[in-house]
């Protein structure tokens, strides 16, 4: 009697243990798109309040424009600096855009992909996929028009 089993003849052996997927270094956690979206809109809100505030934070004269020699040097209107309030919220919200930044560069995530041996190039390319990862990004002007 032979032992061999016909190719489509049931097996009956217990199916073997699935083995977990391969490593993707773009499939990022939830706790990391988290943090990243928290850093984009941390630094949106502080480009937002740096926009709307004098060029500089403590009253300046200025200076004039000058040509010498062919050369244009653009001058600068005098700053009347920025009211308090403005100055602690900048400094709150760079303080926070800190924290999330340590937080994103941190993650146990990059320790694990340079276990599984992506580093170098291959590294900072997922980390620049983070950036526009699905999750990652607050919503955009576009988005809120697009879902109004």
């Amino acid at each position: 009697m032979s032992t061999h089993l016909a190719p489509d003849a049931p097996s009956t052996f217990p199916p073997a243990a699935s083995e977990p997927p391969p490593f993707a270094p773009d499939d990022f956690p939830a706790d990391l798109l988290s943090a990243q979206r928290t850093a984009a809109e941390l630094y949106a809100a502080l480009h937002a309040l740096q926009a709307s505030l004098p060029w500089s934070r403590e009253p300046h004269p200025g200076w004039p424009e000058v040509t010498e020699r062919g050369r244009e040097q653009p001058g600068r209107e005098a700053s009347p600096g920025w009211p308090q309030d403005a100055a602690a919220e900048f400094d709150r919200l760079l303080e926070e855009l800190r924290a999330a930044a340590a937080a994103v560069q941190c993650h146990r995530c990059w320790k694990r992909c340079k276990a599984e041996g992506v580093t170098g190039a291959a590294l900072v390319e997922a980390r620049q996929k983070l950036k526009h990862a699905k999750g990652a990004l607050p919503l955009a002007r576009g988005d809120v028009d697009a879902a109004a």
